[in-house]
């Protein structure tokens, strides 16, 4: 989420308000009466339990029923609503926006990649909201080729998202997908590099993933169900026809599965992935026979996960058969069963084995300690080692490094200070080259905040993880404004990254924080499986465990506790403030997932089949207790609730608007204090907010705007 000089003069406008002797003037809710949604009673009944919805006629936008004219006007009332209540904040809202786009370098180029004789990287310009998606051949020197020129395809448009670059073995085309509403449905265009031209070929309701054979006329993608989005078929596109009569190499039929297509950095294979939380299977065909059938790599079990890395002369595989925290393998080329699988690298209990990613003389190791990410690079020969990082909190990556015969390896860090830092490393001789920094316009100086890694205790005694970042001049004295953010779940890690536009929260005297929760996989394998299914709890208790660590140590307190989380982070935020309401003095809710069990029984809304392993399956009965025992949105009480932000997104594919919409109905029809409880409806995008890389700071602006009313600090 992502030079001006009105920028630089905000910005030293909100340096001078940082000292806390400035008195600052409360802001000053308008009396604006918020909206009243209409009671329609829906019965819900299921293991003997019968519920009232009152607010499930929401769900018609979505199912295209007859009260979807009705929701919007709910929606489009909430947002005047909220646009009054924040009517006296609009000149800041202006001026954090200008401020924040000030500290991005506009005009700017990504650093250049090398493959199959290019090199190739993206170019912004000044005051444009896209990006060009370039090339040049051998050479930097060369002349430069405009792939899609994305400013100029996004004309007009609301929304515009293009992924998937794809060029052809031969560099004569591109195919790349390209969703216009939001929605992850991408249409696939294909470019002839030679002519310009973009030709008839347009392959609708994809991933936006297509992937050349050999042949140069062959295309592998995969197609999506049009109303659950999901991704159901892989299919086979050849050139110059048409996509109606696209043959099906692959079709899934277990709906609790993900699927996608990919292609091994050598070029050699083309994989089929089919992917549920606690198993998957990969399917693979020689590149260089597309009409072959797809064979199975290793059919799949239970429980057992596994990703294929194909080296010159056999397959090494990442597994955790037998290893929770996963152990890397081999097999030779003709022999992939699990049977003939030798092992390279064992488990290890303190140690997660995440990725491997191949070269033709070397492999690279990412692994997790203590929570913090560890690169090793292993030569083919034998020798190995580890690149040292020397931050207390961090965040190590490997970056896109599609030359296989390279024996470079980029590779990307950045903590809570350090700005985003790409490094070439030659696995040879070890040295590293700093290619590029991210530029904060106006300067930056790290050494004027210090960021730490602390650990708070969960009821259950477990270690939680808390990085944080704040000023040098920190008084722990309870009276400091703190955010603290998490997600916690399906194993995704939180790492710390630096993010420019934090600035303006950190340099108007804010602390931020990550709480590192279960549910992520920071800690190793075990730590997301004591975060998911009937352990989910464990998510909210670790938040509000580490809520209540800060107040202790000083940090804050809770007149000036706030929260903050998106999408099942989002969920995070319900449970809370369900839990814990009067920990918080505000609680910012990003397109949460909070009506787990409505969602969770309705197979025609996407992604649910996909996430009964992460969730449950609120048909059986025990997961449907469970998860009716912390679900936000059937939790609600007539008790008083934290002031709260809410955003979701009309066209949302993720965590459909209706969830929060009804969640605020209800909160507003039950709760008893008189907090301020906001819902902001983007009427034009979904999950992730704008596309442009600069609409996305009046989000952040607004976010912003209302910790600072919060707070009374009004510049």
């Amino acid at each position: 989420m992502k030079k001006t000089i009105p920028g630089l003069l905000l910005l030293g406008v909100a340096l001078s308000c940082t000292n806390k002797t400035n008195k600052m003037e409360p802001y000053k809710w308008p009396a604006a009466t918020p909206p009243v949604a209409e009671i329609k009673p829906f019965i819900r009944t299921l293991h003997g339990d019968t519920v009232t919805d009152n607010y499930y006629w929401m769900i018609d936008y979505f199912k295209k029923g007859k009260d979807s004219t009705k929701v919007v006007d709910y929606l489009t009332a909430e947002n005047k609503y909220l646009d009054t209540m924040m009517s006296g904040t609009k000149t800041l809202q202006e001026n954090l926006f200008k401020e924040l786009k000030g500290r991005i370098k506009e005009k700017d180029e990504s650093v250049p990649v090398f493959k199959n004789g290019y090199y190739y990287y993206t170019r912004t310009e000044e005051g444009k909201q896209y990006s060009k998606y370039c090339r040049k051949k051998s050479t930097l020197e060369g002349k430069e080729e405009i792939l899609l020129d994305m400013d100029e395809q996004a004309k007009g448009l609301p929304y515009y998202q293009a992924s998937g670059f794809s060029i052809s073995p031969d560099n004569k085309m591109m195919a790349f997908g390209v969703d216009k509403i939001s929605r992850r449905q991408y249409v696939i265009h294909i470019k002839n590099l030679e002519t310009g031209e973009i030709i008839k070929d347009a392959i609708p309701n994809t991933q936006g993933d297509p992937v050349w054979a050999a042949d140069n006329k062959t295309i592998f993608y995969t197609s999506k169900n049009e109303v659950t989005l999901l991704s159901e078929k892989i299919k086979k596109h050849l050139l110059n026809s048409d996509a109606k009569q696209d043959a099906t190499v692959y079709e899934e039929k277990d709906k609790s599965n993900y699927i996608g297509v990919g292609k091994s950095k050598s070029g050699k294979y083309i994989f089929i992935y089919s992917n549920a939380t606690l198993s998957n299977e990969i399917k693979m065909l020689d590149a260089n026979n597309p009409d072959q059938p797809f064979r199975s790599f290793q059919p799949r079990q239970k429980e057992m996960l596994y990703e294929v890395i194909p080296l010159d002369d056999k397959f090494l595989i990442l597994t955790n058969w037998n290893a929770k925290n996963f152990r890397l393998m081999e097999c030779p080329l003709d022999k992939t069963g699990r049977e003939n699988w030798k092992e390279v690298i064992p488990h290890r209990k303190d140690v997660l084995l995440e990725e491997v990613d191949e070269f033709k003389t070397h492999v690279v190791i990412t692994e997790r300690k203590n929570g913090l990410t560890q690169l090793r690079v292993r030569a083919l020969a034998g020798a190995e080692h580890n690149i040292a990082f020397e931050e207390p909190t961090y965040t190590a990556m490997v970056g896109s490094n599609p030359d296989y015969d390279s024996k470079t390896l980029r590779y990307i860090y950045t903590s809570l200070t350090t700005p985003s830092s790409t490094y070439d490393y030659n696995m040879d001789t070890k040295a590293k080259k700093l290619m590029k920094q991210q530029e904060v316009v106006g300067g930056y100086n790290k050494e004027d905040y210090v960021s730490e890694r602390l650990y708070a205790t969960a009821k259950d005694g477990t270690k939680v993880p808390i990085s944080l970042v704040y000023k040098k001049d920190l008084k722990k004295d309870g009276k400091t404004p703190l955010l603290l953010y998490a997600y916690g779940s399906y194993g995704s890690s939180t790492d710390p990254a630096f993010n420019s536009s934090r600035l303006s929260l950190l340099d108007r005297g804010f602390v931020y924080a990550i709480a590192h929760i279960r549910g992520g996989q920071e800690m190793g394998r075990q730590w997301y499986e004591d975060g998911k299914l009937m352990k989910k709890m464990n998510t909210f208790t670790d938040f509000i465990d580490c809520g209540q660590y800060l107040i202790d140590q000083k940090f804050t307190g809770k007149e000036h506790l706030y929260a903050q989380g998106g999408s099942a982070g989002g969920l995070l935020m319900g449970a809370i403030i369900n839990l814990a309401p009067d920990m918080w003095h505000g609680v910012i809710a990003q397109v949460p997932f909070v009506d787990v069990i409505n969602t969770m029984l309705d197979e025609s809304i996407p992604l649910t089949t996909n996430e009964f392993d992460e969730w449950g399956n609120p048909k059986q009965k025990a997961a449907y207790d469970y998860m009716k025992s912390y679900s936000p949105y059937e939790n609600i009480e007539k008790k008083a609730y934290p002031n709260m932000l809410v955003t979701t997104g009309l066209h949302d594919s993720q965590v459909q608007y209706f969830e929060p919409a009804k969640w605020v109905a209800k909160l507003r029809a039950t709760k008893t204090d008189k907090n301020i409880l906001l819902l902001k409806t983007n009427m034009d995008f979904g999950h992730g907010g704008a596309s442009g890389r600069f609409d996305y700071l009046k989000d952040i602006a607004l976010n912003y705007s209302f910790l600072f009313a919060l707070e009374g600090i009004n510049k």
